[in-house]
């Protein structure tokens, strides 16, 4: 898999790290969804065993092996100009255009 950022986007992801080290991990999160799932982003410590590691860039993005074949092989990720969010395409499909970065760091220890 291979996802692409402009500089825009990498500046925006960067800021979500704020000098501290992680991985983004892309995943539909189906905790009280009631639903195929959301598609979200976090930013982890660590990768789990089932992380696929994906380079972008300065960054390390995560795709759980399970759902690796719900993602075409090329995705763009685009950081919104005037909302603090992003928007996951590729040439094929719109996966969402409201995708937050939540920060699970350190969420293990409280």
């Amino acid at each position: 898999m291979i996802i692409f950022i402009d500089s825009y986007t990498e500046e925006k992801l960067a800021n979500s790290l704020a000098g501290r080290p992680g991985y983004f991990k892309l995943f539909y999160d189906t905790e009280n969804c009631g639903c195929n799932g959301v598609l979200a982003i976090e930013i982890l410590d660590q990768p789990l065993d089932t992380d696929i590691r994906i380079s972008v860039k300065n960054f390390t993005f995560l795709v759980d092996k399970q759902q690796e074949s719900l993602f075409d092989d090329a995705l763009k990720l685009e950081a919104d100009r005037s909302y603090p969010s992003f928007k996951v395409s590729s040439d094929s499909a719109l996966y969402s255009t409201n995708v937050r970065i939540k920060d699970a760091r350190d969420m293990a220890s409280k």
